[in-house]
């Protein structure tokens, strides 16, 4: 199974929540006596909140810089997952051809000759075999992750209890989807020794600022507490198009989710009720600096309301787009359905080979459909083990996320030819951890090692919306004003 399927698809989470922890490998199969053609099936595993990322987990490969980039080398990693209740009865070859069909059948056979897919910590064998309750399938890939910006993550404040970053753009907060090693949590554990640390609240990809972590359980709980108070202050900072209002602007218009996969919301009357503060803090003749107050934590709150009031962010690479036709979405005029506004703009990045930039990927708009109803919170971790899809829909602990899944698709005809001693051999060991070996040698399951993509610039992973302050009862941080929410910046 390659990164979409099991390889493909949705399915549980694989990678950890918001607090950093992971989900406990697969236990090692007991010695025991079988009764004839019994499989040994591990009982399920809970999450272990004392376990996090660690030196295992940091190991797995390496970064590099190249370009204003920081990219990160691709490396072997197993994706886990136990048998869906709906999977119990049916076969792994109905499975993969019904839920998984971002890779073509004959990949599933290559990866099964090729010892990647197990079941229940055995090799598959035969794709015809019909899953039971509880069983456990792990799919081992080659894993290449998107790069980011080489900016590096400035710490702001430490103490005991919290620490405070400086998140530069294009960086998700933690795992999800194509992103691992190349997100905050995993450069803060790689590069400064911080571990077990605890979301608190989370910016958008692209987004950049005041980030803050807590180190224990208890301050997490104690700030969460603030939270649902209402007690915490979010001030962010933007630059617009056109003239900005010099009066302060209220906007309360309720915010819908068009697609979690591509990361779109509108302003619409069935959406979520919210508010927004807006005052023009500068106008340098084309465009405005404006401080932004969200009231409430909506998905995009802060970009779509912008855009709604006909000013939206100068390089938002979503609500800035003519996709949203001649009044790029003021007012809510679109003239467009859900299904033709997507299409549009994902066709608009196509064709200008930024689709990257959206944090997605062909593989993610030829994948099945998702679901509108998904409770997943955080920065995008609810995700198929088995190969590593994901759902981007996040909670509304801050208004400013949107962290695309994005995995390589295969679609490789003469998959079912390859020699399994001579091209399917997996580089480095059976536990997917082969490191440096991934990047040594070209994996012949593996799409993306066979393709050939443009990297965005370093420009292109800004836009321009930072999170310049984050005040509680009893703690307030703050970041600097970015360069281009200088009163005199041109662009």
């Amino acid at each position: 199974m390659a990164e979409r399927g099991p390889g493909t698809g949705r399915a549980r989470d694989e990678e950890p929540g918001p607090a950093g922890k992971e989900e406990a490998a697969a236990p090692a199969p007991k010695k025991r006596r079988l009764a004839g053609g019994e499989r040994y099936v591990p009982p399920p595993r809970k999450l272990n909140p004392g376990v996090s990322f660690g030196a295992e987990h940091f190991a797995e490969t390496s970064y590099y810089f190249e370009g204003g980039l920081r990219k990160v080398r691709p490396y072997y990693f197993d994706f886990r997952t136990y048998c869906k209740g709906r999977w119990v009865g049916r076969s792994l070859l109905h499975v993969f051809g019904t839920e998984f069909r971002a890779q073509p059948l004959s990949y599933y056979r290559a990866a099964a000759r090729a010892g990647r897919l197990r079941l229940n910590e055995e090799p598959v064998r035969d794709l015809d075999i019909v899953l039971k309750n509880n069983d456990f399938l792990r799919n081992t890939v080659h894993r290449h992750e998107p790069p980011v910006t080489a900016q590096p993550i400035r710490i702001l404040a430490e103490d005991e209890e919290v620490v405070v970053v400086d998140k530069p753009s294009s960086l998700p907060v933690h795992p999800c989807g194509r992103f691992r090693h190349n997100t905050v949590i995993f450069i803060l554990g790689k590069e400064h020794g911080l571990r077990e640390l605890h979301t608190l609240h989370r910016l958008d990809r692209m987004t950049s600022g005041v980030l803050m972590f807590a180190k224990t359980a208890a301050v997490s709980k104690r700030i969460d507490e603030q939270v649902r108070q209402r007690q915490l202050e979010k001030e962010y900072v933007c630059r617009v198009v056109g003239e900005f209002p010099e009066h302060e602007v209220v906007c309360e218009e309720p915010i819908l989710v068009v697609s979690y996969k591509v990361g779109v919301c509108r302003v619409d009357a069935k959406g979520k009720p919210c508010q927004t503060l807006f005052q023009r803090l500068s106008y340098n003749g084309s465009s405005s600096v404006v401080r932004c107050l969200p009231r409430t934590g909506r998905t995009h709150q802060i970009r779509v309301h912008l855009q709604f009031l006909g000013h939206p962010i100068l390089n938002d690479p979503i609500y800035n787009m003519e996709a949203w036709g001649p009044h790029r979405g003021k007012g809510g005029r679109i003239g467009k359905t859900d299904e033709e506004l997507l299409k549009a703009l994902v066709e608009e990045h196509r064709s200008k080979q930024s689709l990257e930039v959206l944090g997605i990927g062909e593989e993610d708009l030829n994948s099945a459909g998702e679901s509108k109803d998904c409770g997943n919170s955080g920065d995008c971790t609810k995700s198929d083990p088995v190969n590593g899809s994901s759902c981007p829909a996040e909670d509304e602990k801050d208004p400013e996320r949107n962290d695309i899944a994005a995995c390589p698709l295969n679609s490789d005809a003469n998959l079912e030819t390859l020699d399994k001693d001579k091209e399917l051999s997996l580089c480095g060991n059976q536990d997917g951890q082969a490191g440096e070996k991934g990047w040594e040698e070209k994996d012949p399951l593996c799409v993306e090692c066979r393709t050939s993509r443009r990297d965005p610039s370093p420009k292109e992973l800004v836009m321009f919306l930072h999170a310049l302050r984050y005040k509680g009862a009893d703690f307030e941080y703050c970041s600097s004003m970015p360069e281009w929410a200088m009163e005199d910046w041109q662009e």
